[in-house]
This record gives structure tokens, sequence and C-alpha cells, in this order.
């Protein structure tokens, strides 16, 4: 355990900043795995619906440093696909 102050502080800040990463990374894998579950089922508008609203969810995280910029363009990049194949 940490004796000096500042190192107790970076435990509390990192432990906070962890939970905050995880919750947005399972919020948007729960996303993905919408869009995919459409895609399988071949409902279309289904598909295009989840695909918005995970677009959205990925871009944030992004923007918030929880994922890098080029992994938000690969996952978009990849569900865009997968979508655009049922229509």
């Amino acid at each position: 355990m940490a004796n000096i102050k500042s190192a107790k502080k970076r435990i509390l800040v990192n432990q906070t900043k962890a939970a905050r990463n995880k919750a947005i990374k399972s919020k948007v894998k729960t996303m993905v795995k919408k869009v995919e579950n459409a895609v399988e089922a071949k409902d279309a508008a289904a598909a295009q619906a989840a695909l918005r609203v995970a677009i959205s969810e990925i871009n944030k995280a992004g923007s918030k440093g929880v994922y890098h910029k080029r992994t938000c363009s690969r996952k978009i990049s990849r569900l865009t696909k997968a979508v655009n194949g049922v229509a």
C-alpha cells in the first residue's frame, strides 16, 4: 500500500477512471451485440436503428479517450459493412 499522499490519491483516481472506462466499454459492447443480432436475424430496419445508436456510443467513447480514434473507425466500419450486407 502507498505511504505517500499523492500516491494514495493516484490509486483512488485510477480506480474511478477504470470504473468509468469499464462502464463505457460495456455499453459499447452491448450496442455492438444489438447490431450483430439484428444482422444475424436479417432484420434490416432494426439493424439500421441499432447501428445509429452504436455509432453514437462508439464515437462518444472515442472522444472521451476510452478507445483510440482508429479503433472507433474500425468498429464503425465493420458494423456498417455488416448492416449494408443485410440491406
